[in-house]
């Protein structure tokens, strides 16, 4: 499908750029604020080079205004809840490489620049979906179109040998996929099935991510007594642009299931996917609802729409590789302490993409040939990408900087003891490497 782009309708593309401002006009304490912080980053590099002192070269109004950015300075990268579409939008708006220049300062504020961590996505129960997301291949409502036909629950021996395989490909999270609308819908007996899988997973020491469809608060509580790590639940897009992507759900369906999660104690990992026919703004807007969650997600996943025979979406082109740094930048600023994750059309990115999206703030990536039933890199690929940019992994149950209580094993307050081996050394692995 993706082989013959000249099909696909081309959308157009806005123009990024550096129109003058009205000074009196309502987004001009934006565009200024969002200047100076970018000033400041400049500032206090050249400071830095100069081992904290201006450069022999300045004069005092060099000093001067190195002096007055210091303050501006300290608002980039600051964690906020209170994010208005007209800063976001602004953000997005910016010339790109001004954008990636300060989401990486940004980036390497709060995270090692090099450390990105592999992760693998595997459907253990594919087809059948009661949704009607448009995107989706798995959903009943076009299986006569894409031909996908409903599997069973793999069983637990399948599900444990891919994540020992993926384990030694170099791994750390091993994430698990159902086309289920949420566990109330399949019943006890398959949820338990899939409790059981999460606990054997977590014992091989490896973090566990699962998507299971909509949650409440009893199968939050059971998935972290059973040591999920994190669970996914994207958002998808905007508020405004929702139903255009499905109507078998509302966005806050996404929310409550995102707040069970969090009150359970359970890493949240939500984020979207660009290329469903919305709008930049639609794109800003999102990141605007996951920066004002009371806690930002640990994880904030970046997909790209991979169009699938059959689909509503099918002729859509996807998003560039561009496209996806720029959301990836912005998502970095709004969310400074937060994981990026590069993760489904990444198969469409150059590796020039590829590094100025690791650049711009991403910090994490799918390996494995499918994620969940569309292809992507060959492991051999990544492999030379990671060595010829001087990436290296990131072990599991390193504590994640923001969101909630991280899932390094300190979760467990008085049933520490219950913890498996694997899980006690991966923690105390982390807090020295955190300390060193």
């Amino acid at each position: 499908v993706l082989s013959d782009r000249k099909t696909y309708p081309r959308r157009p593309r806005p123009a990024h750029t550096n129109r003058r401002v009205d000074p009196e006009s309502p987004e001009s304490r934006i565009v200024v604020h969002v200047v100076m912080l970018s000033r400041a980053s400049h500032a206090l590099r050249r400071a830095v080079a100069f081992g904290g002192a201006v450069a022999p070269a300045a004069h005092s109004h060099t000093a001067r205004r190195l002096l007055a950015t210091q303050a501006a300075a300290k608002a980039m990268g600051v964690v906020r809840h209170d994010w208005t579409n007209e800063e976001v939008e602004a953000l997005y708006n910016r010339p790109l490489l001004d954008l990636v220049y300060d989401a990486a300062s940004v980036h390497r504020a709060n995270h090692d620049p090099r450390q990105v961590q592999q992760c693998t996505l595997l459907s253990i129960k594919t087809g059948g979906g009661p949704e009607t997301c448009n995107y989706c291949a798995q959903s009943s409502s076009w299986k006569e179109d894409t031909g996908l036909k409903a599997e069973k629950l793999l069983g637990a021996d399948d599900v444990l040998a891919a994540a020992r395989r993926a384990k030694e490909a170099g791994s750390t999270r091993f994430c698990m996929g159902t086309a289920w609308r949420g566990p109330s819908q399949v019943g006890k007996g398959q949820f338990e099935r899939v409790l059981g899988m999460v606990s054997e997973v977590r014992d091989m020491g490896m973090e566990v991510c699962a998507t299971l469809g909509m949650l409440n608060h009893e199968q939050a509580r059971q998935l972290r007594e059973a040591g999920l790590t994190a669970y996914n639940h994207n958002v998808d897009t905007s508020p405004e642009f929702y139903p255009k992507v499905t109507t078998s759900r509302n966005y806050e369906d996404r929310l409550n299931t995102i707040a069970a999660v969090r009150e359970a104690g359970i890493s949240v990992c939500c984020g979207g996917i660009l290329g469903l026919g919305e709008e930049e703004k639609d794109r800003a807007s999102m990141l605007r609802v996951l920066a004002n969650l009371p806690e930002h997600p640990e994880s904030v996943p970046i997909n790209a729409l991979v169009p699938v025979k059959g689909t509503p979406l099918e002729k859509l082109e996807p998003p560039s590789g561009l496209e996806m740094v720029r959301a990836i930048a912005v998502a970095r600023i709004v969310m400074p302490r937060t994981v990026v994750r590069l993760s489904a059309g990444r198969i469409n990115m150059s590796a020039a993409d590829q590094a100025l999206a690791f650049l711009a703030g991403a910090n994490s990536v799918f390996t494995g040939d499918k994620l969940l039933t569309t292809p992507n890199n060959e492991s051999n690929e990544d492999s030379k990408m990671f060595e010829e940019l001087g990436l290296v992994g990131r072990p599991a149950f390193v504590p994640y900087m923001s969101g909630g209580a991280s899932s390094d094993g300190s979760e467990w307050g008085e049933n520490a003891h219950k913890v498996a081996p694997s899980i006690r050394e991966g923690a105390e692995r982390a807090q020295k490497e955190m300390t060193a």
